[in-house]
């Protein structure tokens, strides 16, 4: 642990991803480096007034390697240190970063304080690195307080770009552009420009006379898949006949529509039948489902399948992770699938 004396403090932890990787001299690769090479690279870090200390990965991993076994770990580090620190920066790779801050949003229950996710899409010691606006701010959002001391923002929040989104809400939208993330369903909750603006009615309340509760387990018997074109029959009907299977992310289209086929609203109605949860959302970026607009909506609600309402898929895929280790009964599942426990969904 490195330590620097300030007023305020602020943990930043270390998972990996590109703003720590340097090339591997052989192979010209992009690799997650030791955490004080990046360190190194932020003279910054003195002209803060928040005192920093950090924690790393023992391996930095690539975010296309995170798991639910990571988001575990990040709750208990979080869990541990939460009465030591007034915010958390966690540098993360861009990848499955809104897997990780929805799934963080349900597993630390009742925050009170920032747990700011940010990274970059160059390292930070190139000459043009989006990484050290992003450091930087990160650690300033969590570590700002009201006059009374509570935060600004007391949740789980993704920093990109100058733009603070509700983590829930937030979905990777460019693969090469510093302006990597959006919510497209819900506001921003602050940009940074000149100064940080903070939009306080759209951030989360909570109530500071209840502890953070942390919640570390995680059930991942979750299937994700798109409706399209030409869906067949047999291959739906062996993934939806897995024994294992809890529950199933559907993307639908538009406003929650799907064919009419019959085979495909027998499937899932056998399926729910067997207390398989089905949420529906839509594969439109933007928008609600609403399964009473269209009869083809309709089917599907008469099936069992139920609403995701306006939710990412990242968050619908977590929300049922989480859920489903905390409950053995699917129906109390679909009811907390019908409730927006953290702000992640609009009914």
């Amino acid at each position: 642990m490195s330590k620097i004396t300030r007023s305020n403090r602020v943990l930043l932890i270390y998972t990996g991803g590109t703003i720590g990787m340097g090339k591997n001299p052989d192979t010209g690769v992009l690799e997650p480096l030791d955490f004080n090479h990046l360190v190194s690279c932020l003279p910054e870090f003195s002209m803060l007034r928040t005192g920093i200390e950090t924690y790393q990965f023992t391996q930095p991993i690539d975010s296309s390697d995170m798991s639910p076994r990571f988001w575990s770990q990040l709750v208990r580090i979080i869990a541990e240190r939460y009465d030591q620190y007034d915010g958390f920066v966690i540098l993360h790779g861009t990848d499955t970063m809104a897997y990780t801050a929805s799934a963080l949003s349900f597993m630390l229950e009742n925050l009170t304080k920032p747990v700011v996710l940010t990274g970059s899409q160059l390292p930070i010691n190139q000459l043009r690195t989006d990484g050290k606006e992003n450091l930087i701010t990160s650690i300033e959002i969590a570590s700002a307080s009201h006059p009374d001391g509570t935060a600004m923002v007391p949740e789980v929040c993704i920093y990109f770009s100058g733009k603070l989104l509700r983590g829930n809400r937030s979905t990777k939208t460019n693969a090469d552009g510093f302006n990597a993330f959006e919510s497209f369903n819900f506001p921003h909750l602050a940009e940074a420009g000149v100064n940080i603006i903070y939009h306080e009615e759209y951030i989360l309340k909570p109530d500071y006379s209840k502890p953070m509760v942390p919640h570390t387990a995680i059930d991942p018997n979750v299937v994700v898949f798109s409706l399209f074109p030409g869906l067949q029959e047999k291959i739906i009907y062996h993934v939806l006949e897995a024994p294992e299977l809890r529950s199933i992310v559907m993307r639908s289209f538009g406003s929650g529509n799907a064919p009419k086929a019959p085979w495909l609203t027998r499937i899932l109605k056998e399926a729910s039948l067997r207390g398989v949860t089905i949420v529906n959302i839509s594969q439109c970026l933007a928008g609600s489902v609403e399964m009473t607009r269209y009869d083809t909506g309709y089917r599907l609600k008469s099936t069992g399948v139920i609403s995701g309402y306006d939710s990412t898929v990242e968050c619908a895929v977590t929300k049922l992770m989480c859920l489903q280790a905390r409950f053995t009964d699917n129906k109390i599942v679909k009811s907390y699938m019908n409730k927006s426990i953290c702000g992640e969904i609009t009914i």
